[in-house]
């Protein structure tokens, strides 16, 4: 089973936010196709779906984004999946905001929740999809600034580049992460 996990802070206060176009990708892609209605377990909600033609388990932790990595773990494990089976969806503050960039591994790049995934993990060597929510405006802090909503001009790029995300991760999940960064990265604004 591939698993793909979408980021982002529980609650209302939270959504439309830049640090939960993570969350607000997986929404996309459980409507695109069909997912089952989300269930709690592996203290996330998560919903089963047939995304081209692969069985995929996404999962939205309610951990908060700083401690995702316990919920990644516990599917992770609970399915035995390979790490190149899963994939993590994400903001990223120092990507232009509505670009996106796939990896097949690497650093969290100050991303706290990727942070936490590589920790418990034990390993950075998972893939990736970042959605680009930046940059972060002089003399604004990094955490107040993903916490914020999109001005009305940015939310037309990011809804773009949420759209884009589901696709990339329909192209990850069909064909890899390869062909997923060779079709998407550097893709929006």
């Amino acid at each position: 089973m591939k698993i793909v996990v979408g980021l982002g802070n529980p609650g209302k206060q939270y959504e439309a936010t830049r640090h939960n176009v993570g969350f607000d990708a997986l929404r996309l892609l459980a409507d695109q196709w069909s997912a089952e209605t989300p269930k709690s377990k592996f203290d996330s909600y998560v919903a089963e779906a047939m995304v081209e033609g692969q069985r995929t388990l996404l999962v939205w932790p309610q951990t908060f984004m700083n401690l995702s990595g316990k919920a990644v773990r516990q599917a992770v494990g609970f399915y035995k999946t390979p790490l190149e089976e899963l994939l993590v969806v994400c903001d990223d503050f120092a990507l232009e905001t509505g670009r996106l960039r796939v990896r097949a591994k690497g650093s969290s790049g100050g991303q706290n929740g990727l942070k936490d995934v590589a920790r418990q993990l034990g390993t950075e060597d998972y893939h990736r999809l970042r959605i680009g929510v930046g940059p972060v405006p002089s003399g604004r802090s990094a955490s107040d600034f993903v916490l914020g909503r999109f001005a009305p001009k940015e939310r037309e790029l990011v809804d773009v580049a949420i759209a884009d995300a589901a696709a990339a991760v329909a192209c990850w999940a069909k064909a890899g992460v390869l062909e997923a960064m060779n079709k998407f990265n550097g893709v929006g604004s």
